[in-house]
């Protein structure tokens, strides 16, 4: 989500690469149905992992940033900026998998992230 939504705001100005503890391959549809909502398309997008992005020939050197979103990415992103010295930092967004209990309140929870995630880009990059 924090990806496509970087994307809405800079466009290709700022190199962005999302990735986590573990590769997910779907995106949730209660976060694609809430981007959609202004205009981002997170349909066609795929989570990857640490791991994976490092098979793929991604340098983390060639960051100057990550943003972990949970304690558990976080603690990775710290092990892995240790070594390719970049810096991270924790946003402690609220994680929205499994609260509501009906359609409308899950993707009310959803706004909520994404609106907790969309603040924190423009109060960190404008």
């Amino acid at each position: 989500m924090a990806e496509g939504l970087m994307k809405k705001l800079h466009g290709h100005d700022i190199y962005v690469q999302s990735a986590g503890v573990r590769n997910d391959l779907e995106i949730d549809g209660f976060a694609i149905a809430v981007c959609e909502e202004l205009g981002v398309e997170l349909s066609r997008h795929r989570s990857r992992s640490f791991d994976e992005m490092q098979e793929w020939g991604d340098d983390l050197e060639g960051f100057d940033l990550i943003v972990a979103l949970s304690p558990a990415s976080q603690r990775m992103a710290q092990e892995l900026a240790r070594h390719a010295h970049i810096e991270v930092e924790y946003w402690p967004i609220m994680d929205p998998t499994g609260l509501g209990e009906t359609r409308d309140a899950k993707l009310a929870s959803y706004r909520q992230s994404r609106d907790q995630i969309m603040a924190r880009l423009k109060d960190r990059f404008g």
